[in-house]
């Protein structure tokens, strides 16, 4: 019996945890986008309504600096980011990881672009892309439009041509 209850703590606490981390609504084309600020690994703040009437905003979320896939993924961008810019575009990135390893991931390749520490996982579950129970986000990509809505969401960014993705919907040049 003590067995059995024990289990149905564990259970109830990880179905918890799960629901707690899974995040906030679905997201999708054509809503607005959770005003959000934090600050780069520059010490810069950076605001979401900054960006509003001036540019689209690229948001990605990743798992982690250093990852192969998320370095592949950041490559990428960085290889597009001058495409990614005269198509009207600013690119954030976030992730969990902390500003210290923001700096030290962005400093290793060369990225020209904010990523935002969200070690509280805020922003992550304010976009509904957290992995339960891991505590990471998943690999998504949020397009924001100057007026603040949704463009477009990519939820399986390819990692090695994800500029490619990202610039198809800003209806830039795509090719390197």
């Amino acid at each position: 019996m003590k067995l059995r209850v024990a289990f149905l703590v564990l259970l109830a606490v990880g179905v918890g945890v799960f629901v707690a981390m899974g995040a906030g609504p679905a997201l999708k084309q054509g809503d607005v986008a959770p005003a959000f600020q934090g600050v780069d690994q520059h010490g810069k703040t950076i605001r979401l309504q900054d960006f509003r009437g001036k540019s689209d905003v690229v948001l990605y979320f990743y798992p982690k600096d250093g990852t192969p896939g998320c370095t592949a993924q950041a490559c990428s961008l960085r290889d597009g980011y001058k495409k990614i810019e005269a198509a009207g575009a600013v690119v954030i990135g976030v992730s969990a990881d902390s500003a210290e390893s923001h700096a030290n991931f962005a400093a290793a390749h060369s990225l020209p672009f904010s990523i935002l520490p969200d070690p509280d996982h805020l922003l992550i579950k304010m976009y509904g892309v957290g992995m339960p129970i891991i505590g990471i986000s998943k690999r998504t990509t949020f397009v924001i439009g100057r007026d603040g809505r949704i463009k477009a969401v990519i939820p399986s960014a390819r990692t090695s041509d994800h500029d490619r993705q990202v610039l198809e919907i800003l209806g830039g040049a795509a090719s390197h």
